[in-house]
């Protein structure tokens, strides 16, 4: 009975060794600690250390971002991750700050979300002459109008309270510089949709377009639902040209039958259906005097048998 009553004492010590350990544990101010939010209000919050005294974030120390909203953003449960910026608030508790952390960790996760290629959703939160401005993990951070969209931004007004889809493309501590970019997410978008209707053409299909550009090279045309192929000079007409501009004009309507998609990169031919269209002509041809001849042939033979017949007066 004493043994296993010692027994029991042993594993309620290794229980608690964990918690014991980290409550007697050496804290200083400056040091980054991660706690459990156990209590908000809209005054600040109160995190659960596993320390003999508890942390409490001051809300002007939770986020340089001016639209932060402590209660909707901060919840119980939540893990934080603060600095210490003073051992004693006066009321036995330490007095830490998430902001002076945000500024250490910030910056590492920033460079890792630039690295991954990691998609991030913000709202835009302000504008300024050349973009737009939002916060990501608390740094403030600048969306170029240019990469706003695919499209052309001329005004950025209508984007404030968006929320958009975006990516790191700069991340730079020295100068506290953070630049987002939801284009490059669209154009990728884009291309896999673009990529995705090319796969679903089929070589030897004819085609109807409008000729959008001509090369030295060859002819551009457009076939419809965003796509455009090259027809190659060698692919224009079975007569030798020196240039598409001989025998093409842009805007003009033309047919083509699709050669292959490789490299995502319609190749088209207008020649093939030419020469098809010679040898469609001239196999009726053959056909029609085949038909004649056979016609005549038979037409002879008929005059030759009946030459032969005497009839009786």
């Amino acid at each position: 009975m004493a043994e296993e009553t010692k027994t029991q004492a042993t594993e309620s010590m290794n229980d608690y060794k964990e918690e014991l350990e980290a409550s007697f544990r050496k804290l200083s101010e400056g040091d980054i600690v991660t706690g459990t939010v156990i209590a908000v209000t809209e005054e600040d919050v109160t995190l659960d250390l596993r320390y003999y005294a508890s942390g409490i974030i001051k809300a002007s120390e939770i986020s340089s971002d001016p639209d932060f909203n402590l209660l909707e953003s901060v919840h119980i449960g939540d893990t934080l991750e603060a600095t210490i910026i003073r051992m004693d608030d006066g009321e036995g508790n330490l007095l830490l700050s998430r902001k002076e952390a945000n500024e250490v960790l910030a910056w590492d996760k920033l460079n890792q979300y630039m690295e991954n290629g990691t998609n991030l959703s913000v709202r835009i939160k302000g504008i300024v002459p050349s973009g737009v401005i939002t916060y990501l993990e608390g740094i403030r951070g600048f969306i170029p109008a240019s990469h706003l969209s695919l499209d052309y931004v001329e005004d950025c007004n209508p984007w404030l309270g968006k929320d958009v889809e975006v990516r790191v493309i700069t991340v730079d501590e020295s100068r506290k510089k953070l630049v987002l970019s939801a284009k490059v997410i669209a154009r990728e978008r884009a291309e896999e949709e673009h990529n995705h209707k090319i796969s679903m053409l089929v070589p030897n299909t004819i085609v109807e377009g409008t000729v959008e550009s001509l090369m030295p090279y060859g002819a551009f045309v457009n076939i419809g639902n965003g796509l455009n192929g090259l027809v190659h000079i060698s692919q224009i007409s079975t007569k030798r040209i020196k240039k598409p501009a001989e025998v093409l004009k842009v805007g003009q309507h033309v047919k083509a039958k699709i050669l292959n998609t490789n490299d995502n990169k319609i190749s088209l031919s207008m020649r093939v259906l030419e020469e098809e269209m010679i040898d469609t002509e001239a196999q009726e041809i053959n056909d029609s005097v085949e038909s004649f001849s056979s016609h005549e042939s038979a037409s002879t033979s008929l005059a030759s048998l009946l030459a032969n017949i005497k009839l009786d007066n």
